[in-house]
């Protein structure tokens, strides 16, 4: 796809969300079942994934880690966005990679400090771009990219976050 595709794709979205702006708002869902052996099967519209403990805490390693799940979901909506952007700005990208590390200290999830929180305490983002492009388009390409991210933003931002329990 190029930028006149794009832009073409998207054009008819954005006039009818700027002529009706209650049609851009759009709920995403996510739902899981609790499995077997502390799990959590996950519905992702194309398969089923079975999330479970991390190993450093009590898990063996063959289910999918939920940290390692928010980091996944960074990586793809960073890269995602980021492809989107360049094909906008007609940025010559011949290949890329991106990577999210974060850091966790596991007493705050084991509760064997209550001084330590729970969660990351950083996450670094980090791409590596195979471009010919110059300096200034590479940090209009990054800034775009860090705008327009849905979970980039999320997280930077925070967003009010309501638990309710239903009783079955």
């Amino acid at each position: 796809m190029d930028s006149k595709e794009l832009k073409s794709l998207q054009a008819p979205l954005k006039e009818k969300y700027r002529k009706s702006p209650d049609l851009a708002m759009i709920t995403l869902r996510a739902r899981g079942e609790i499995g077997e052996n502390i799990s959590c099967k996950i519905e992702t519209g194309q398969a089923l994934l079975e999330a479970g403990l991390h190993p450093a805490t009590g898990g063996n390693g063959t289910l999918a880690c939920s940290g390692d799940l928010l980091l996944e979901s960074l990586v793809a909506c960073a890269g995602v966005t980021l492809n989107s952007v360049a094909t906008a700005i007609d940025f010559k990208l011949h290949r890329g990679t991106i990577k999210a590390e974060g850091d966790l200290d596991f007493r705050g999830t084991l509760g064997v400090s209550k001084e330590v929180g729970v969660g990351f305490k950083a996450i670094c983002l980090t791409f590596h771009l195979d471009t010919p492009e110059t300096k200034e388009r590479i940090e209009t390409l990054l800034k775009l990219t860090e705008r327009y991210c849905v979970v980039y933003q999320t997280l930077c931002a925070g967003v009010p976050l309501k638990t309710t329990i239903k009783k079955a």
